[in-house]
C-alpha cells in the first residue's frame, strides 16, 4: 500500500482524537511515507488506541511504557519512522520517568501526546495536566495537585524539538507534525484536544478562545525565550514550535550503531551467542 487507511474507532463522537488521526494520516502522506516504513507505538488509553486505527506497523504496550518499545525498535531498525502517539496520562503519569530520560537519550523518534487534561479511558479522574481545583467524580473537592507542564519539562530537560498544537487547527497541526517527524532526534509535540465526555472545562470553545500562533519574529533557537513561552498559560496559550535545536542523535553518538547498516540487517554469529549463553548457565 502506498497510502494510509484509517478505520472505525471506539472514540466518543466529537472527541479531539478524530482530527488528530486525520491530520496524522495527511502529514505522513504529504511527507511521502508508506505504511510499511512507519511504526506507530502506544501504551494504554483512548489516545493510545490511535495505532489500531491507521494502516501502519503498530505496537501497543503497557500503560506508560510506549517510549521504551519505540526506542528499542528505532535502535534495532533505524530505517523505520517511529512515532509514539498516546495520551497525557500514559506519557506524563505512568510514563513520566521514560519521558524524561528518553529526552536525554535523543533517539530519533517522534512523540505526539493527545493532551485532554483528563483520564478519559478510566472515566474522568484527574491526569497530570488537569488544572488545580478541577472537580471530577474522583476529585470531588477539586484537584489538589499542581498541573504538570510538559512543555517546560521538555525544554528544560534538553529536548531538541518541542512544540504545542491544537486538534481544532488542522492546517497548523499537520505542519507541526511534519516538522516533528522530519526532525533528526527526539521530537515532542503536546497536542491540546477536548474530551467531550469527561472534561467540561477544557472544551473546544475553551481552547479556541485561548490558543494563538506563535509570532513569526519568535526565535525557537533561543532557549531562555522558549522557557518563557513554555510558561505561558491561562488566557493565552501559544501553539507552534517552541524550541528547536540540531544536535547529534543517539545513533550518531554510538559507534556501533553509526555504520549505515541497521542492527536488524546485520548477520549474527550464533557461536558467539551460544558461548555467551553458556557463560550464564
Amino acid at each position: 500500500m502506498d497510502t494510509f487507511k484509517t478505520y472505525e474507532t471506539a472514540w466518543c463522537p466529537g472527541c479531539g482524537n478524530f482530527n488528530i488521526l486525520r491530520c496524522l494520516k495527511k502529514a505522513l502522506e504529504e511527507l511521502g511515507k508508506s505504511p510499511y516504513e512507519v511504526l506507530m507505538v502506544a501504551g494504554i488509553g483512548q489516545a493510545a488506541k490511535t495505532p489500531q486505527y491507521i494502516s501502519a506497523n503498530r505496537f501497543c504496550g503497557l500503560h506508560g511504557r510506549a517510549l521504551p518499545a519505540a526506542v528499542a525498535a528505532k535502535i534495532a531498525n533505524e530505517k523505520l519512522t517511529v512515532i509514539v502517539d498516546t495520551g497525557d496520562g500514559d506519557s506524563y503519569g505512568e510514563g513520566g520517568n521514560h519521558f524524561m530520560h528518553n529526552i536525554r537519550r535523543n533517539v530519533d523518534i517522534t512523540h505526539f501526546v493527545h493532551d485532554n487534561q483528563i483520564y478519559g479511558l478510566t472515566k474522568g479522574q484527574a491526569s497530570p495536566t488537569t488544572g488545580e481545583g478541577h472537580v471530577t467524580d474522583v476529585q470531588v473537592d477539586g484537584n489538589a495537585n499542581t498541573p504538570f507542564n510538559p512543555i517546560l519539562m521538555a525544554v528544560s530537560a534538553g529536548a531538541g524539538f518541542v512544540a504545542r498544537a491544537f486538534s481544532g487547527d488542522s492546517e497548523h497541526l499537520v505542519s507541526i507534525m511534519k516538522e516533528a517527524i522530519s526532525h533528526k532526534g527526539y521530537a515532542f509535540v503536546d497536542i491540546l484536544q477536548p474530551c467531550i465526555s469527561f472534561n467540561k472545562v477544557n472544551t473546544f470553545a475553551y481552547y479556541k478562545s485561548r490558543v494563538y500562533h506563535i509570532e513569526e519574529s519568535y526565535n525557537p533557537a533561543d532557549k531562555m525565550e522558549a522557557l518563557k513561552k513554555a510558561m505561558e498559560a491561562g488566557d493565552k496559550i501559544p501553539i507552534g514550535v517552541i524550541y528547536r535545536e540540531t544536535r547529534p542523535d543517539f545513533h550518531e553518538k554510538k559507534q556501533i550503531l553509526n555504520t549505515g547498516v541497521p542492527l536488524v540487517d546485520r548477520r549474527t554469529d550464533l557461536q558467539v551467542v551460544q558461548k555467551l549463553i553458556r557463560e550464564f548457565v
